[in-house]
């Protein structure tokens, strides 16, 4: 999967990864108190962000010699030699990274999102009020800042550091329309704050090291964040958005929205988010709309979901590679 994605590397990695713990070698031994563990957890990819991490901070320099973002040569089967050298070593501080969880905040996801605003700023004629889900950093809830070029049109600050490019296949999204965003917030459990090295350590880890172009687009995001501040508050999703959601923003659209979060939430906290979209969307007014706007998997590729109240009719707008691009218009112009 890693490898149809861009990633040879993190490919190797979880192949020979997988391999060693059927042997109950040293990863395993890394490992076994996750045995548990629920597969939307993602361990693989904690197991790598932690590695990566390690590279980054400058406390696996053998790591570091092999990860292309820390100027390694990318060797797949010498990175596997020395991810398994550092667990054989105790991996102490590799042990306490695995048990956080996945903080991806995917800047390349904001080009699916796009049209989705777009659409919703045409549709309402209204300033957005953006309420994100699973935020991690809050980099998506800044995509107004960020650039987007394509064969289709382009939008977007042309002076951004952050360009995402080769955007949009086959159908265009209303790419004319302009939109104003008022008010940007976002909630998570472990939020981070992209402006201080902590937060952009973390951000940094979790993205795939042999892949530069994702990682200049982050380090154009937290150029951003820096200058754009938000707050993202530690709090579940559920209890954030009910009580967001009962404050009235008149003569504003709401747009709540997320990507790849749901898999990350218990059953019952999943069904609570959605009772709670039903019951604001059955208060929504052409004064004061309400949109949902999701990018979750959808098989092989992410969907991307777009429901606007009054109304409430679910539509499928686009899909997406899971780290954004290419974006997938499926909307004749004209929508």
């Amino acid at each position: 999967m890693c490898a149809k994605v861009g990633s040879p590397l993190y490919e190797h990695l979880l192949h020979r990864s997988a391999q060693d713990v059927e042997r109950d070698g040293p990863i395993w031994s890394l490992l076994e108190d996750h045995d548990a563990d629920p597969i939307e957890s993602m361990i693989g990819l904690r197991l790598l962000g932690a590695s990566h991490r390690l590279a980054l901070e400058g406390s696996a320099a053998g790591l570091a010699a092999h990860y292309p973002s820390t100027g390694g040569d990318g060797d797949p089967e010498a990175a596997w030699r020395e991810l398994a050298a550092v667990a054989e070593g105790g991996g102490e501080r590799l042990r306490e990274l695995i048990r956080r969880p996945v903080q991806t905040n995917e800047v390349g996801r904001a080009a699916a999102f796009l049209g989705g605003f777009l659409l919703v700023a045409a549709q309402t004629g209204l300033s957005l009020r953006l309420l994100e889900l699973g935020s991690a950093g809050g980099l998506n809830l800044r995509f107004d800042r960020y650039r987007y070029e394509g064969a289709a049109g382009a939008w977007g600050d042309p002076d951004s550091p952050v360009r995402v490019t080769d955007t949009f296949e086959g159908s265009r999204p209303p790419l004319d329309t302009k939109l104003t965003v008022v008010e940007r917030s976002g909630c998570d459990r472990r939020p981070l704050d992209p402006a201080t090295e902590e937060g952009r350590l973390t951000l940094l880890s979790y993205v795939w090291p042999d892949q530069p172009e994702r990682l200049r687009q982050l380090e154009g995001a937290l150029e951003i964040a820096r200058r754009v501040p938000v707050e993202i508050e530690q709090a579940p999703a559920a209890d954030w958005l009910e009580r967001r959601l009962s404050e009235p923003r008149p003569g504003t659209t709401t747009v709540v929205f997320h990507s790849i979060v749901m898999q990350y939430l218990e059953d019952e906290e999943r069904e609570r988010v959605s009772r709670t979209l039903a019951a604001a969307g059955s208060r929504a007014s052409a004064a004061e709309p309400l949109a949902h706007l999701a990018m979750e998997p959808g098989g092989e590729h992410a969907d991307v979901r777009l429901t606007v109240w009054p109304g409430g009719a679910e539509r499928l707008i686009a899909t997406s590679g899971y780290h954004g691009r290419p974006v997938r218009w499926r909307l004749p112009p004209s929508s």
